[in-house]
Parts: C-alpha cells; structure tokens; sequence
C-alpha cells in the first residue's frame, strides 16, 4: 500500500509539473505543380508556393510570478524533395528563448525581424514566392526576412488590437551581396541592426508599420553604410472584401557602393474576397519603381497577381496561383527572372497545404 500511495503521489507531482509545461510539434507541408516563365519556361514540382513548409517545435512553462518561459524552434522543409531549406541552418527560420510576463516579453536568438513579420503576414501582405514583396527582393520580404542575434521587446498591450514591439540585433543576419550568416566581430559593425513594428487590428479596421536601420549593409563598403526600410499598410473589411492599400520604400539594392543609388519603392493595393465559408479569393496589383536602383531609369515593373484558397477541411486546403510581372527594359525580376529586354515574367500554381 506504502509503495502504491508513493506511486501515486509521484505520478500526481509529475503530472503538475507537466500541466505547466507544454511542449508543441507542428508544421506546415506545403507541396504544388507550378509553370514560370523568366528568361526560359519550366513546370516543376514546388514546395511553400503558399505558405513556406516547415517543421517546429514550440513551449511554454508557467514559472511563477505572473512570468512564462517561452521557447521556438522551427526549420524550413523544401516538400518537393524532402531536404532542409536552408543547407547552412537547422532551425532557418527560428531559434529562440523568451521570458513573458505583464511588462511585456522578451526575446533572445534567431527570429523574424519586425518588419519581415509585417512582410511575411501570408493573411495581409504576404511574402511567398508569388508575392510582390518577395518577387522585388525587398529588405522586409528577403534580405532582412529574419534577423540573427537578435533581441526583441514585445510591449505589453495597452488597448485591444494594438501590438508593439522593439528590436535590435548585434548582427543581423546574412546581406545582399554575401550572403553570409550574421556573426559579431570586433571593431565591425556590419550588419548590426535596430527596428520597430506597430499593428492595429480591431473591428473592420487593420493597419501596421514597419522600420529597418541597417549598419553596414554591404561588408565590400565598410564604414556606416547605413541602409533602411519603411513598410507601411492599411486596410478597411467591407464584409464583402477587405481592401488594402501598402508602401514599402527602402535605399536602393546593395551594390558595391550605395552612393547614388535611388530608393526603391513598391507601391500596391490588394482586395481579399471570402466567396464562402471554405473559398477565399484575392487579388492584388503593384508598381515596384527603382528595381535596379540606378538612375538611368527604366527599371520599374508593373505585378498583378490573384490567389485562390478552398479549404477541405479545418487544416487542409487547395489552391491556385497565378501572377505576372510585366518589366521595364531595365527590370529582371519574377519567380524566373527574366534576361535582360525580355519584358514578362510569372507563373501559374497550383496546389495542396496542410497544417498539422
């Protein structure tokens, strides 16, 4: 009987303890048959035309005081052939610790910049392959998806709708014309980065803004080349459609030198349109302007795009893609860029996503 109450109390202890200890798998595989057309045309089997595959673990501990332990991992699959999306990471796409509470949350690591959280709202904005954000290279949707080292404050909520959130990172990642993973050096200063977001969803109303400064974005030119993004939105939900209007203006593309450079700028407005309860449609056009970022001109591009969504069932869904982007002489961007003159690029989608 001692042994058997001794049992008992055991498993009660644990079971207490792991009451205030969760622990998550989850995942997204998203799989399709796409045919793009750039400086040639292909039809290939796709993986994350829709949303990006992956495979994540994700906890929370109750530790006391009003205070949360909180931690992600979470790792970009290619579901076409089954490798890892990023050869060069593990946990590509988020590895980091955190401490919540009333005062706000922070958190420590690899983990999506607070521009590239706006950027990458598959929901608003959007940046998937067939997404002008991400088809333009912009700073939020590409280069500064995500930062390394990186430190993030969460500001507590002040009214309903409202989320906030500071950060700064000692090397943020890898850069347009490197492509190498963030690593702090003494004396250096590439790649170190401060940022903001702020987002306003309540009722029909939804808005957010997004800010970049980076130091030293290009590590061939040393010395303060500061680089910037500004991503700013706003939209209204008629019932019928929620329509929304966006800006993303930024310093022109890394190069070897920054001196002269134009801003580029993305100018778009999108509507998405719940046509039942399982099908939802959107439709989108932009006007990307200084793609090249030189001021000979001629390298803006016109991208119109239209998505389709039906859901089967709470967790799987089917869908349809389609976009074109139409280039100036001086414009090479699409899922395939295209050779230089040739003025059309884009592609066609189709396919299937589950979440688990």
């Amino acid at each position: 009987m001692k042994k058997t109450l001794l049992a008992l109390a055991a498993l009660a202890a644990s079971s207490a303890a792991f009451a205030q200890s969760f622990v998550t798998l989850y995942g997204v595989v998203d799989v399709s048959v796409e045919r793009v057309k750039g400086d040639h045309q292909v039809t290939r089997v796709s993986s994350g035309n829709l949303a990006t595959s992956r495979l994540g673990f994700k906890g929370t501990e109750d530790i006391g005081g009003g205070l949360k332990a909180n931690f992600v991992l979470e790792s970009a699959v290619n579901a076409d052939t089954g490798a890892q999306g990023n050869s060069n990471r593990l946990f590509d796409r988020a590895a980091w610790a955190g401490l919540a509470g009333g005062a706000g949350e922070l958190r420590l690591g690899r983990q999506d910049s607070a521009i590239g959280a706006l950027a990458g709202d598959t929901s608003i904005l959007g940046g998937q392959a067939y997404d002008d954000l991400k088809i333009v290279k912009t700073r939020a949707a590409e280069y500064y998806r995500r930062l390394d080292n990186a430190v993030t404050y969460v500001l507590p909520q002040v009214m309903p709708g409202l989320s906030a959130q500071l950060q700064y990172s000692t090397a943020s990642g890898s850069s347009a014309s490197t492509g190498a993973l963030g690593s702090e050096a003494y004396g250096s200063n590439f790649n170190k980065s401060y940022g903001l977001s702020v987002k306003y969803a309540e009722g029909p109303v939804l808005a957010g803004l997004g800010y970049l400064n980076v130091t030293d974005d290009n590590s061939a030119v040393p010395g303060n080349q500061r680089a910037n993004a500004t991503l700013v939105y706003a939209g209204y939900d008629l019932g019928a459609a929620k329509v929304i209007a966006y800006m993303d203006n930024e310093t022109g593309k890394v190069a070897a030198a920054e001196a002269g450079k134009k801003r580029l700028s993305v100018y778009g407005v999108k509507a998405i349109v719940p046509v039942s309860a399982e099908l939802t449609v959107s439709a989108g056009v932009s006007k990307a302007k200084n793609i090249a970022g030189s001021k000979v001109g001629n390298d803006d591009a016109v991208i119109t795009a239209i998505k389709a969504n039906y859901k089967l069932s709470k967790r799987t869904s089917v869908y349809g893609l389609a976009t074109l982007v139409n280039n100036e002489s001086g414009a090479t961007v699409g899922m395939l860029a295209p050779t230089s003159g040739d003025k059309l690029a884009g592609g066609v989608a189709v396919g299937v996503a589950h979440a688990f």
